[in-house]
């Protein structure tokens, strides 16, 4: 059935505190049909949404007893835009009947983009949606008109009932939260992955896969606004391999990674800096055993520049991918808060490939932790602390500390102490030890900027010296003879905060 916008819609948009803006359209009714098997009962929705469109389009339809799947596919049209002007894209996902409130328990899967068509059963669901009883009630399909063109967008939404007896919905396995690892040691991982469970390409086999390859102990599996993939990784984790569960909130004004958060916790994404929620879920992040950690924060996709301040990080991701532009002006603000912060409360740097597909890597860039065992916990403790730095690959290896003329030691994240003015003025040594890296550059960057540029020589090993009265901190970066860098280091800092 045709179905345009009408004035009664335009006055249902609502700005739910602490959500983004919403339209509720007219419900679509299924009569109640006493069938058996496969037979099924479809409705079709069209409509077309203005410019300016509200971010969440709800479309309301009213299930009957005796569902045993919801199959829903839609359509929009993509019609020419002028030059530098944004075209159609919508996204789509589903809630079920428990509501739509935000952080409810009302949701059943999101594939943003990515699929045209999904379903949703109690024995089974479409990658990016959860399996589970197809209760009778109004469920609501969800679009995300991402961008809408200045003539608008049509769309069309095909819902089918399937009726019959549901199955029983497996019981989802969930990877364990430790691994046998190497005791106290330095340990590889990438945190930042998307699988076929949202728009990447690959299976988790095939990131297990390339992770090992990689030379990594962990990885984090984070897809866009859906846990479906918590479940999907039996059998691809070992002794060598942990695997942690997260998601990657993708909002309208930036994406940020939840980290290692419990097995099957989910993190809304509906709202904008402007609705003053992120608090919330950062909390709720944290209160689930995850990190905040703001990912790629000046990309340039359409709502990818993170617009939410670093109040609640716990970490930022200031490398992403190959090394691009966007890493430069990530590392450069990253710096200039290592300054403001004078060592009280720093963010740590950390570096994800944000791989989806081939022949992007996984791994690279993988971030380097000093953790006392493979578990969630002392990896979480080591991220925390910037006991880490970010490496291209599994090829490149360093160790950076400070020694002072006493013989106080400091590490990467640690603080040389020096207490009286003559400790504050007496020599620090800073060493960078290297390998991996061929025709290289080293630079030792302070809250000066950069004091100390050198070639890194053929045993790799260079060293600088500086004071706490000049120096606040000293971090390392290994740059290729391109000037993209191969790896660099959190901060040690030098004197009292």
């Amino acid at each position: 059935m045709r179905r345009p916008m009408h004035r009664r819609d335009v006055l249902r948009m609502t700005a739910v505190a602490g959500a983004a803006s919403v339209l509720t359209l007219e419900g679509v009714s299924f009569a109640h049909a006493d069938t058996e098997g496969t037979d099924e009962t479809t409705r079709r929705i069209n409509g077309r949404l203005p410019a300016g469109a509200p971010d969440y389009v709800y479309v309301p339809v009213e299930v009957p007893a005796g569902v045993r799947e919801i199959a829903v596919s839609y359509t929009y049209d993509k019609p020419t835009v002028p030059a530098g002007t944004q075209g159609n894209a919508c996204d789509i996902g589903i809630f079920d009947e428990r509501g739509t409130d935000l952080g409810g328990a009302g949701f059943r899967g999101w594939s943003g983009g990515a699929r045209t068509e999904f379903v949703v059963g109690a024995e089974h669901a479409t990658p990016g949606y959860l399996a589970g009883p197809v209760r009778p009630g109004t469920w609501h399909v969800v679009l995300g008109p991402y961008t809408v063109a200045p003539q608008g967008l049509a769309y069309e939404v095909t819902v089918t009932l399937r009726h019959g007896t549901a199955g029983a919905t497996p019981k989802p396995v969930y990877p364990p939260r430790r691994a046998r690892g190497r005791g106290r040691a330095w340990y590889r991982g990438d945190n930042h992955l998307h699988s076929v469970h949202s728009d990447g390409k690959r299976t988790p086999a095939e990131i297990a896969a390339a992770a090992r390859a990689a030379g990594l102990d962990w990885i984090t599996t984070t897809e866009h606004n859906t846990t479906s993939s918590h479940g999907a990784w039996e059998g691809l984790w070992g002794d060598d391999l942990l695997i942690l569960t997260g998601e990657e909130v993708t909002t309208r004004n930036g994406h940020v990674l939840a980290l290692g958060t419990d097995p099957g916790t989910f993190i809304d994404w509906r709202y904008r800096a402007r609705d003053g929620a992120f608090g919330r879920f950062a909390r709720r992040i944290r209160q689930t055993g995850g990190l905040v950690v703001p990912a790629h924060p000046y990309a340039t996709c359409v709502g990818c520049n993170w617009k939410f301040g670093y109040e609640e990080a716990d970490a930022v991701e200031v490398w992403n991918g190959p090394w691009t532009t966007d890493d430069e002006m990530a590392v450069a603000a990253w710096d200039a808060m290592l300054v403001a912060s004078r060592g009280r409360a720093w963010l740590p740097a950390m570096g994800n490939s944000d791989a989806h597909r081939e022949p992007q890597v996984v791994g690279l860039p993988q971030t380097v932790v000093l953790a006392d065992d493979l578990s969630r916990e002392a990896l979480q403790a080591g991220l925390r602390a910037g006991h880490s730095w970010i490496a291209e690959s599994k090829a490149i290896d360093l160790s950076f500390t400070a020694t002072s003329e006493r013989g106080a030691h400091a590490g990467i994240g640690e603080r040389l102490r020096a207490g009286r003015d003559a400790e504050r003025t007496a020599a620090v040594a800073v060493r960078l030890k290297v390998t991996g890296v061929t025709g290289g550059t080293a630079v030792f960057i302070t809250d000066q900027g950069p004091l100390f540029t050198t070639p890194v020589p053929a045993d790799g090993r260079v060293e600088w010296h500086t004071s706490p009265a000049r120096s606040a901190y000293v971090r390392a970066e290994v740059r290729h003879p391109s000037g993209a860098m191969a790896a660099l280091t959190n901060p040690i800092w030098l004197g009292q905060p």
